[in-house]
């Protein structure tokens, strides 16, 4: 009789200490570790896409290098052409800012697994966005530069490249907006800063 009671203390004591631990593990489940329901909180979030970029970004990078490239190739006739040293001047920061920016965006086309913009590629294209670059030159302002010398390439070339910054700065905008690639934002920011600055710049010289 005794044995049976014994026995019987036993299994209370078991059953009372299996109570208690499902009782701590209930209350852990709510706790803010690894199994509780803030681990879990948004499930439903869009995950980003490989690499933390997003098709805007792709966008802006096809779209900017050959937007770039067109600017290069005008200053790098105000080298020739141009008679105001502040056009010569200006051509040449233009070059400095714009090569190595072609080199990066090229860079990250490439770890993205895009095809980076041909060199002499259609610049009107719009390279799969559905839509035009703004600020591009036709063929016919570009020939414009080329046949022309001393104040009225100046004229010609302040008067084009505002119109083709104005074109970058809108790209820009759009890339900051949609745009989920830090760095590529981070250029967008700076390409707004200092095209418009040099906006201001060239309207300043066409009035003088």
């Amino acid at each position: 009789m005794t044995a049976q009671l014994s026995r019987a203390r036993r299994a209370a004591v078991l059953a009372a200490t299996a109570a208690a631990a499902l009782a701590l593990a209930a209350c852990g489940s709510g706790a803010d570790g690894p199994s509780g329901h803030d681990a879990h909180s948004s499930p439903s979030a869009p995950a980003k896409s490989a690499g933390g970029h997003n098709a805007a970004d792709v966008t802006f990078a096809e779209g900017m290098i050959p937007h770039h490239r067109q600017a290069l190739e005008m200053s790098e006739l105000a080298a020739a052409r141009a008679s105001s040293a502040e056009v010569k001047t200006l051509a040449e920061e233009i070059r400095a800012a714009q090569d190595p920016e072609i080199r990066t965006l090229s860079g990250w086309l490439a770890s993205w697994g895009e095809k980076v913009p041909a060199t002499g590629a259609d610049p009107h294209a719009g390279h799969g966005s559905g839509r035009e670059m703004s600020g591009m030159m036709s063929a016919d302002d570009m020939e414009r530069l080329r046949t022309s010398s001393g104040a009225a390439f100046d004229t010609a070339f302040l008067s084009l490249m505002v119109e083709h910054h104005e074109g970058a700065v809108e790209m820009a905008r759009t890339q900051r907006t949609e745009g989920a690639h830090a760095p590529a934002r981070t250029m967008a920011e700076e390409i707004i800063t200092a095209q418009n600055a040099e906006i201001t710049r060239m309207k300043a010289l066409l009035e003088e």
